[in-house]
């Protein structure tokens, strides 16, 4: 079955026939109604197709078919085929919404391009749909975006020790989302505490102990008065030290005490003070290889690696790039107060199979420049070859031609580039299949590399 609709209202039988015979030949599966009645039973909001109606009509007019369309799905495309006489008409429909009109007699390449870009437009939307549906499906665990296995073995983890009060070690590459998690399994954890979060690696050495233990009046010098620390200030939370691997040895030391003991004293104090809080200690190296090069406590990584959750990096489960992808563009929309840039599967392709570095970090602010209109990855070529053809195809038989030749790229793909196999597959002789890539050489990108 196609995956291009075409809803056809048109009470000329000659015109609705070859109507329905040129959208057929571009590909469309198309259901032909007489009349708006009979047709209004198959209009409804999650409709994949597009909607091609007549403006005059028995009953009611296709301006009254426009109007309701409009009303269930704004984003439904109707093509508004018109009389001679009846321009007013149609300017009438392209003000109320319509997506495109033409005007009787039109040429069948007309039609046809203007349902092409009427169907591609929908299938944008549709999948857009689909994709934000899916990420606010997640509302339960927010910004844990996923739904490969990696990220549901991590789903999974918080959900089992997120209630505990167990310590948890979070091991992942720089931006793959390490303060998201701990952020889910304090949530998870029912705590009524801060979630506070430390980046150890951004805090001067001089100022560490005081920012995470706090100190009394006096300590040293410039300590006017007491200072409540980090870890006093999430009683009852949770404490995310990010980049733990950055913390100074001699803090490593007090910092074990406080886990074994929970409990703290202020720099310059001598007063003991319980601690009710979770630790939640991340890292992007080795912990266990600093030991043995004398740069971690061994005996702090083993107190904090009691419980790890390894995150992958964004290279690693690329098949929730798009789920991400679609999530981050929402939020940045709106927060911009931007509109939704659409984009192509050729796109999402090239996107899907990008090396992320950054990992999800970068995908989000790529998603801020997509939203933004700067990004650079956008200036790249997404289309393939075919798709640009398609696209700048105006007849019907060079239509026709892009799409016989998207067909034997995708044969060629799917048989490793083996003419012998491919022909088999599209059910043609070996030399036919030869002459035609021969014939669109300049639209097959694997033309010099195929074999058999």
């Amino acid at each position: 079955m196609t995956d291009m609709l075409a809803l056809l209202i048109e009470d000329e039988q000659a015109v609705r026939l070859a109507t329905t015979q040129t959208l057929e030949l571009g590909g469309f599966e198309v259901l032909a109604c007489a009349g708006a009645e009979t047709a209004e039973a198959h209009i409804k909001a999650d409709y994949v197709g597009i909607i091609v109606t007549d403006v005059r009509l028995p009953g009611k007019s296709g301006l009254e078919v426009l109007e309701k369309v409009r009303a269930l799905d704004a984003e439904l495309p109707v093509i508004i085929i018109t009389g001679h006489g009846d321009v007013s008409m149609a300017v009438e429909a392209m003000r109320n919404g319509a997506y495109d009109f033409l005007e009787k007699p039109f040429a069948a390449e007309r039609l046809l391009d203007a349902c092409l870009r009427a169907q591609e437009k929908r299938r944008l939307v549709m999948e857009n749909r689909k994709l934000k549906l899916s990420w606010l499906n997640h509302a339960a665990t927010p910004d844990l975006i996923g739904q490969g296995p990696q990220i549901e073995k991590v789903r999974k983890f918080i959900q089992g020790i997120g209630p505990t009060q167990v310590d948890v070690l979070i091991n992942g590459a720089t931006g793959s989302g390490k303060e998201v998690v701990a952020r889910q399994l304090h949530l998870a954890s029912g705590r009524k505490g801060e979630f506070v979060a430390i980046n150890c690696g951004a805090l001067p050495e001089s100022v560490f102990e005081s920012e995470i233990f706090g100190h009394e009046a006096g300590a040293f010098t410039s300590a006017q008065k007491r200072r409540i620390g980090k870890l006093e200030y999430a009683q009852g939370g949770t404490v995310f030290l990010d980049e733990i691997e950055s913390m100074p040895l001699n803090l490593q030391i007090k910092l074990l005490r406080v886990l074994q003991e929970r409990s703290l004293e202020r720099l310059g104090g001598n007063q003991l003070i319980a601690l009710d809080c979770r630790i939640i200690a991340a890292t992007k190296t080795d912990l266990l290889k600093l030991s043995a090069q004398g740069q971690f406590r061994e005996d702090l990584y083993y107190r904090l690696s009691v419980i790890t959750i390894h995150l992958p990096r964004l290279n690693e489960r690329r098949e929730d790039i798009p789920l991400l992808l679609s999530y981050f563009v929402q939020r940045a929309a709106l927060r911009y107060q931007k509109a939704v840039p659409l984009w192509s599967a050729a796109q999402m392709q090239q996107w899907m199979q990008a090396d992320w570095q950054g990992n999800v970090r970068e995908l989000r602010n790529f998603a801020d420049q997509l939203v933004l209109g700067v990004a650079e990855f956008a200036a790249s070529p997404y289309l393939s070859s075919v798709e640009v053809e398609h696209a700048s195809a105006s007849s019907l038989p060079e239509k026709l031609d892009v799409y016989e030749a998207s067909l034997i790229q995708a044969a060629l793909e799917k048989t490793s580039n083996n003419v012998a196999a491919a022909a088999e597959l599209l059910g043609i002789p070996k030399k036919t299949l030869y002459d035609k890539i021969k014939k669109y050489q300049k639209s097959l990108s694997l033309i010099n590399q195929v074999t058999g």
